[in-house]
């Protein structure tokens, strides 16, 4: 009998002995193809020869030290090659170990940084319905996740959520991308100016939203005039990348595709690519020197910030991140994956929008293509379509609540960058067969 508390009671998990590229091997041999890297993390798949090379090295030099008392050389080492390629203008680095310690700590700070300036009153953050920000406290009462905030809601932070940028469900007909983008974007404004300009510290948005809704890139214009509204009304923008940032989307951080500079940015996931829990939070030079000519004191931390170790490891993936040919490789490999999904499901009758950019690619199901109307929540059609693609060796990311929280099924893909042209064709066939033994159990045509 396990001892392990599985995130499921009723699960009975197979036991993964060895990774291999893009594969993971279980106890009885059984290969399984990774094309969510778990959770949009193993970029590097599983056995990179760099990272275990960067971690044995640093194992041997010292594998812990307390960030009270010093620093390390691959904590600064990490922090100065995150600063060569961030948004101009972001000049700090505070190395965490998970997403969740990323946006909760970016929240804290956004607090701290109007307290130093004397605007107390601001305190609110506004996020967006149908976003997901993390499962600690804070980083959940910014998620707008209606599930998985639903058990915790008397213990969660009074924060706003305004409308996704969601082109597929809320676009008007005969509306342009472009116009639609500035009309999401407004809804900020309102909110600002609804709670009151002089409460709101930040706006937390996903550039690529991802495991709530399935890889939804926002409208073209969209975060130009989110940043417009925050410069107009003194309210930060932090940016949360964790799942699609760090070359995911095609672009080491995803805020380069929508032209803008965050005031924080998130990053975790990808960073670590797996070899150690390991995120960082990036924010201008202008919210440090507030801390350092106010307080001189970030009141924040955790045991493990600034691990040697984990640095050592995503010091090891952003050398292979920034290598000249690494983002022409991504992009190259999303657009034949996506080709491939259009050529497959452009006219399936459940495939309501294919979608995202690089290798973080969504598929919608729906019942109706023709109303988009969903799936009852009760078919839980993503969860036959995860089990039957596990059973045929695929590992995916499917999710329901799409629209709401209650309604609607996606399949989120995320392979590791290494992927081939072959395993890019196999995990579409093995895709397709999940998806149509899916729909078969449920009595679909």
């Amino acid at each position: 009998m396990s001892h392990i508390f599985p995130r499921h009671t009723a699960m009975r998990l197979p036991r993964a002995v060895k990774g291999e590229g893009s594969y993971i091997i279980d106890e009885n041999g059984k290969r399984y193809l990774d094309a969510s890297g778990g959770a949009a993390v193993s970029c590097l798949g599983h056995s990179n020869a760099m990272v275990r090379a960067a971690l044995h090295a640093q194992l041997d030099e010292i594998a812990f030290a307390h960030t009270a008392y010093f620093t390390s050389a691959a904590a600064e080492e990490l922090a100065d090659a995150l600063i060569e390629v961030a948004p101009e203008g972001l000049g700090r680095v505070y190395i965490v170990s998970s997403g969740s310690e990323t946006t909760e700590a970016a929240i804290k700070l956004a607090r701290q940084y109007h307290l130093e300036k004397g605007d107390s009153e601001r305190s609110r953050i506004i996020a967006r319905k149908q976003s997901y920000h993390g499962n600690t406290l804070g980083a959940l009462s910014a998620g707008g996740n209606m599930w998985r905030r639903e058990p915790f809601e008397p213990l969660l932070l009074d924060m706003s959520h305004i409308e996704p940028c969601y082109a597929y469900r809320y676009k008007g007909e005969h509306e342009s991308l472009e116009d639609y983008g500035i009309r999401a974007a407004n809804a900020l404004e309102n909110e600002i100016l609804r709670v009151g300009p002089e409460t709101v510290a930040a706006f937390m948005a996903e550039p690529v939203v991802g495991a709530t809704m399935g890889a939804v890139p926002a409208a073209p214009g969209y975060f130009r005039r989110i940043r417009e509204i925050c410069d107009k009304y003194g309210v930060l923008l932090i940016l949360d990348e964790v799942m699609c940032g760090m070359g995911r989307t095609g672009t080491l951080f995803a805020s380069e595709a929508e032209h803008v500079r965050p005031d924080i940015v998130c990053i975790a996931k990808g960073l670590g690519a797996g070899y150690q829990p390991v995120g960082a939070m990036i924010c201008s030079d202008e919210i440090y020197h507030a801390i350092e000519v106010g307080s001189g004191y970030f009141q924040h931390g955790h045991t493990y910030v600034g691990h040697p170790m984990a640095a050592a490891a995503a010091l090891a993936v952003v050398k292979q991140l920034t290598s000249a040919d690494m983002m022409p490789r991504i992009n190259r490999s999303g657009e034949k994956l996506m080709a491939l999904l259009r050529e497959r499901f452009a006219d399936h009758p459940h495939i309501g929008d294919i979608r995202g950019r690089g290798l973080f690619l969504g598929l919608e199901l729906v019942w109706n293509r023709d109303t988009k109307e969903p799936f009852v929540p009760a078919v839980r059609l993503h969860a036959r379509i995860k089990k039957n693609a596990f059973e045929h060796g695929l590992i995916c990311y499917p999710m329901g609540g799409t629209i709401d929280g209650k309604h609607g099924d996606h399949v989120m893909l995320a392979p590791p960058f290494i992927v081939e042209d072959q395993q890019i064709e196999e995990i579409v066939d093995r895709l397709e067969q999940a998806i149509n033994d899916s729909l078969s159990e449920t009595g679909m045509p």
